[in-house]
């Protein structure tokens, strides 16, 4: 189908898309926080100051959606600015979570300016590009935005996806639209992958080979000496306050998923009447931070206490509570903290997070059945039987593990090892990437 055929197709469609997804937005957004705070960013409307640092010469446009994506940016960023010292960088994100997480990281740099993406309507993409003026758009992931592309591209600058990962779902759905993609994609000229399987996924979307590097994972590429240190004091110190004490087991179910909280606080209970896990504590980091108070209620109908380390009104506590980690930004520091950790949306959520950050902070990490997000990264890790992935999300199964785990340091801790031995392949993923870039 012709670009210009594409385009007509979405400009038509979009207005009305917007208007159906409008509803949510505002809900999600009212629940995360951070709505209001520059909502004007997002019709390409900037204050006088960010106005006059969009202006900046040669600017690199790095677009991210969301957490996820703004940690692969800051590494990305660290690298460019490690041989470039002096380079303007614009950082947009999507979402209000990834705006705080993006305007935390670069609150002190003299180089780098957070803003929220424009809506992807001619008129607000061109507002926005004349702006900024960018000398190279990259896009984090598959977050292409066809206008956007179209008029980066009708001014000669350089367009790249960096740490393109498809999963299983948008895969598909971009399959069955592959008339309409294709033509976006093709607009592309560099396609930096993870895995050498994504290879065929992109050419399949129209992206010819030579414009595709296989770089290994930015996400991934973790360095096992560059621990959060002051994060993690700062964490540790916390949990004495809790009275839980330097030593004492803990069980750490990281971004978890509705559901997967009282499933896993209940295994933790139950452990507890052995006394052979009676110390054991339970911290949970849920995906969104905004459901603490959805998790305490359900918690408590399970007559199960809890402390928040972020008070709100609703929290509650007992005896034994479990603890709450209703924050941004921390999750990694936790894990470090950790003697088993389990990782969520992999039982009772579709599609898994991310697991390999646990497995380099040398933590036995286990899964549910449901890690379709990260197919390649857990071929390698249960391939180098560094990671448990259970067939069922069956409660007696999840018990059992992380009983084995508790009860066999060594096993668990060469388990671990094994993990980190087959994420190396991702090492200087990050500088790999840059480069192809270039």
């Amino acid at each position: 189908m012709p670009q210009s055929l594409v385009l007509f197709i979405y400009n038509l469609l979009l207005p009305f898309v917007l208007l159906l997804g409008f509803p949510s937005f505002l809900i999600k957004g009212i629940r995360r926080g951070g709505l209001v705070r520059n909502f004007r960013q997002r019709f390409g409307l900037y204050q006088p100051e960010t106005k006059s640092r969009l202006a900046r010469e040669g600017n690199f446009w790095i677009h991210a959606v969301s957490v996820g994506e703004i940690l692969v940016a800051h590494k990305l960023i660290q690298s460019i600015q490690e041989s470039d010292v002096s380079r303007p960088i614009v950082l947009s994100t999507t979402t209000t979570t990834g705006f705080a997480l993006a305007d935390e990281k670069f609150a002190n740099s003299d180089t780098v300016t957070v803003i929220h993406n424009p809506v992807d309507l001619p008129w607000i993409t061109a507002s926005a590009i004349r702006k900024i003026q960018p000398e190279k758009l990259i896009l984090v992931e598959a977050e292409v935005w066809p206008n956007l592309v179209r008029q980066v591209q009708k001014r000669g600058v350089p367009i790249s996806l960096a740490n393109a990962r498809l999963s299983p779902r948008s895969e598909k759905r971009y399959h069955q639209f592959r008339n309409l993609v294709r033509p976006v994609f093709q607009m592309v000229d560099r396609v930096c992958v993870p895995f050498a399987s994504d290879v065929g996924r992109w050419t399949s979307l129209g992206v010819t080979r030579e414009k595709i590097a296989v770089t290994g994972s930015v996400k991934f590429d973790e360095d096992i000496s560059d621990k959060p240190t002051d994060q993690i004091a700062e964490l540790r110190a916390w949990l004495q306050e809790q009275g839980v004490k330097e030593g004492q087991p803990i069980l750490l179910a990281g971004s978890t998923h509705a559901g997967e909280e009282q499933l896993i606080a209940k295994i933790w209970k139950d452990l507890k009447t052995n006394e052979n896990f009676e110390k054991l504590a339970l911290v949970i980091v849920p995906r969104h931070a905004e459901r603490a108070g959805e998790i305490v209620d359900e918690l408590n109908s399970a007559g199960i206490g809890s402390i928040l380390r972020k008070r709100i009104n609703r929290a509650d506590s007992s005896n034994e509570p479990c603890l709450i980690a209703n924050t941004t930004g921390e999750l990694r520091a936790w894990f470090y903290l950790a003697d088993v950790v389990v990782i969520g949306k992999s039982f009772i959520g579709i599609g898994g997070q991310n697991p390999v950050e646990p497995v380099m902070a040398g933590k036995p990490v286990i899964v549910g059945p449901n890690m379709q997000n990260f197919a390649g990264v857990m071929t390698d890790l249960v391939e180098a039987k560094g990671i448990v992935q259970l067939e069922s999300a069956d409660p007696a199964e999840l018990t059992r593990s992380i009983r084995q785990l508790l009860e066999n340091q060594n096993a668990a801790a060469e388990m671990a090892k094994r993990g980190q031995i087959a994420m190396n392949r991702h090492r200087g993923a990050t500088e790999r990437t840059v480069q192809a870039l270039a």
